[in-house]
């Protein structure tokens, strides 16, 4: 496996000034792809509890800013984590602090900046979206630490991505339910999934480290684990909307995120970084399809 690294260093980040180059990299706003995975379990929810129009908006306005700055906000705690692991690794060795771009002070203060201006967002929402929200800050701080000690770094990853699917829900209808619980299991193994193929591209670097994850577990065989991901994540979805009472639309409409996973698992080269990274880029366009999907549904009861 040649050397491989998924940092954007041109582009819009090319155009900042150099000062503020490291910060924005540190935050991966070069690669708006994680956010973007961070927010769609949210809009998932807010889509899903129906709450009326113009609260939905509102909604997935502050959703999507929320993702932008908690997505920055963990990569920076990852990267306070992991700074030397990642110096051994090829994809990871250029991120400002494994490159000693910036230091820890550095970080710690940008951290508690973008932390400050989610608290602002927080604060908009109910109080049963708040305690959720506070009690989201252990799983951003922790999760890094999994791949230290289990083969399933990638659950860990999913519990703490996957969060706002009972966040958006609780955001917009006030509640917990069942719907929202198959929701959130939805979300957990669509992330398991994706994840365990973005893995395959430190496998061998990995490896060598002794760092742990589904991608090394699995290895030969992750096309059938992946495959049983996606299919029990369906399952799971086909629950939350029988749940929520959703309407045909969403039952027929779901074929084309089936169809987008499917083509994951056929499609995938564990043995081709780029192919990995690609792919796991897929899921954008997967996790908006099953959120027309559940919109469809909703409108069409």
């Amino acid at each position: 496996m040649s050397a491989h690294t998924d940092i954007v260093r041109d582009g819009f980040i090319a155009r900042l000034p150099k000062r503020w180059q490291p910060f924005f990299l540190l935050a991966r706003l070069d690669r708006p792809i994680g956010a973007w995975l961070l927010f769609l379990p949210g809009l998932w929810s807010i889509l899903l509890a129906r709450p009326r129009l113009g609260r939905m908006l509102w909604l997935i306005v502050l959703f999507a800013v929320g993702s932008v700055l908690m997505r920055a906000a963990g990569c920076i705690v990852n990267d306070m984590w992991d700074r030397d692991l990642d110096r051994r690794v090829a994809r990871t060795a250029g991120r400002p602090l494994a490159a000693g771009v910036l230091g820890m002070r550095q970080a710690a203060v940008f951290l508690l900046a973008l932390l400050a201006l989610s608290l602002v967002i927080l604060l908009q929402l109910p109080t049963l979206a708040q305690i959720l929200g506070v009690a989201s800050l252990a799983l951003v701080a922790t999760y890094p630490l999994a791949k230290r000690v289990t083969w399933w770094p990638q659950i860990m990853l999913g519990v703490t991505f996957g969060w706002g699917a009972p966040l958006g829900y609780a955001a917009a209808a006030g509640r917990l339910d069942a719907a929202a619980a198959a929701l959130y299991l939805a979300a957990i193994l669509w992330i398991l999934g994706y994840d365990t193929i973005y893995a395959h591209q430190d496998r061998e670097d990995d490896a060598l480290i002794g760092v742990k994850s589904t991608a090394r577990l699995f290895g030969r065989h992750t096309r059938a684990f992946l495959a049983v991901c996606y299919a029990l994540a369906l399952l799971a979805l086909l629950a939350a909307g029988d749940f929520a009472g959703l309407g045909n639309g969403f039952f027929a409409a779901l074929a084309v995120p089936a169809a987008l996973l499917a083509r994951q698992v056929i499609a995938l080269d564990i043995d081709d970084p780029g192919l990995c990274l690609r792919l796991f880029k897929a899921n954008r366009e997967a996790g908006l399809a099953i959120a027309l999907a559940i919109a469809l549904g909703g409108w069409f009861t």
